[in-house]
C-alpha cells in the first residue's frame, strides 16, 4: 500500500524534526508579511470583514453583473445551480446600502439580501480567535493530564499549532478566505491532529516493546486512518464544489489541506521529537 515510501525509523530525530520546523518558519514568515501588508493574518471573508451578500436567480453573465454594479464595492460573483448567482460586496455606509438594495430590486425579482456590519464582523473575528486560543489551552491541559510528561505534551501542542499555522499560510497562497465555515474547519483540524498525535504518543510511551517496532506499528495505523479520511473528504469536496455548495466546499478544502499537513507534522515532527525523547530516556538506544 505504499507505506515503504517513507521509513519512519530510517532517519535520526534531528533530521526528522528539521524539515517540518523549516516549513513552519516559512509559514510564519508568510503570515507575518501578510500581517504587515494588510493588517490581518488571513484575508477575512464577509463574515468577519462585513459587507453584503445578494443571492439572485438570473441568466446574466458574471460580466453583466459586474458592469451593472460597477458603482459599488463588488468583491466577487459566484455561480450556483439553476442560474443562481451569489454577489458579494464590501462594507458600505447606509446611503450606499440603500442604493444597492434599490438597484438589486429594480433588476432582480425576489432577491435574498444579507448584510453584516463591519463592527459585528470584527466582533465575530475576535470570538473566532478566542475559540482557537481556548481550544489550544484546553488541548494542552488534557494532553498533560493524560501523559503527565512535559515533552510529549509540548510535542502534541506544537504539532497541532504547526498544522494550523501551515494550513493558514496555504489558505493565503490559494486564496481561501477566513470565514465562519473555514474557522470551523480549523477547529475540526485541531481535533483530528490531537487524535493522531495521541495515537502515536500512546503507542510509544505506554506500550512495551522495541521503539522501532512500536513506531512502525503506530505509523502504519495512523497512515491508514488519515488516508481513509482524506479520501472521504476529497469525495465530499468534489461533490460540493461541483454542486456549488460553497460552505461545505470551503470546509472540505481546508480539511484536505490540513490533513496533508498533519501527515508531516505527526509522522515527521512529532515522531522525531518522541523518538529522540525515548532514545534519551533509554540512554541513546532505540
Amino acid at each position: 500500500m505504499g507505506f515503504d515510501i517513507y521509513d519512519v525509523n530510517k532517519y535520526a530525530p534531528k533530521q526528522m524534526v528539521a524539515v517540518p520546523l523549516i516549513v513552519l518558519l516559512l509559514a510564519l514568515g508568510l503570515l507575518g508579511i501578510n500581517w504587515l501588508s494588510t493588517g490581518t493574518l488571513l484575508t477575512p471573508g464577509i463574515d468577519f470583514a462585513g459587507g453584503t451578500a445578494v443571492t439572485v436567480m438570473t441568466d446574466d453573465s458574471v460580466e453583466d453583473i459586474e458592469a451593472y454594479f460597477a458603482g459599488f464595492p463588488l468583491t466577487s460573483v459566484g455561480e450556483g445551480l439553476n442560474g443562481g448567482k451569489y454577489i458579494r460586496f464590501g462594507p458600505m455606509d447606509d446611503d450606499e446600502q440603500q442604493a444597492l438594495v434599490k438597484k438589486v430590486n429594480d433588476r432582480y425579482p425576489d432577491p435574498k439580501i444579507d448584510q453584516i456590519g463591519e463592527s459585528f464582523g470584527e466582533a465575530l473575528q475576535q470570538q473566532a480567535l478566542l475559540a482557537l486560543l481556548f481550544s489550544f489551552i484546553g488541548m494542552g491541559i488534557v494532553v498533560f493530564l493524560a501523559f503527565r510528561d512535559v515533552v510529549p505534551s509540548i510535542a502534541v501542542v506544537l504539532s497541532a499549532l504547526s498544522d494550523i499555522i501551515i494550513t493558514a499560510a496555504i489558505m493565503d497562497i490559494v486564496g481561501i478566505q477566513l470565514t465562519l465555515s473555514t474557522t470551523a474547519a480549523l477547529l475540526m483540524l485541531i481535533g483530528y491532529s490531537v487524535d493522531s498525535d495521541i495515537l502515536l504518543t500512546t503507542r510509544l510511551l505506554k506500550r512495551q516493546g522495541k521503539l522501532d517496532e512500536k513506531l512502525a506499528g503506530a505509523y502504519r495505523t495512523g497512515i491508514i486512518m488519515t488516508t481513509t479520511t482524506i479520501a472521504a473528504i476529497a469525495a465530499m469536496f468534489a461533490v460540493t464544489a461541483f454542486g456549488q455548495v460553497e460552505v461545505i466546499a470551503q470546509i472540505s478544502a481546508v480539511l484536505l489541506i490540513g490533513l496533508f499537513v498533519d501527515l508531516m507534522n505527526t509522522w515527521v515532527l512529532n515522531a522525531g521529537i518522541l523518538k529522540g525523547y525515548v532514545m534519551q530516556k533509554n540512554g541513546g538506544r532505540a
